[in-house]
């Protein structure tokens, strides 16, 4: 089964507020952290391929239109 960019784009998106929350939650209970540091470089890899993933649904299918 294929996904579509626009399904997998929204996934990452949602798995980067995840991440985020995680290191809301961990600054909360301890300190700022080499593991805090860690979540939030996981979340903004996950918020840059979501919105890349998400433009290139738009991409395609405005190539797709104009065929």
């Amino acid at each position: 089964m294929v996904r579509s960019p626009l399904s997998s784009g929204i996934i990452n998106i949602i798995l980067g507020v995840l991440f985020t929350y995680f290191a809301i939650q961990q600054v909360k209970m301890n300190d700022w952290n080499f593991f805090v540091y860690i979540l939030l470089l996981i979340a903004t890899f996950d918020f840059g391929a979501g919105f890349r993933l998400i433009a290139i649904h738009f991409k395609l299918k405005n190539m797709k239109k104009n065929q």
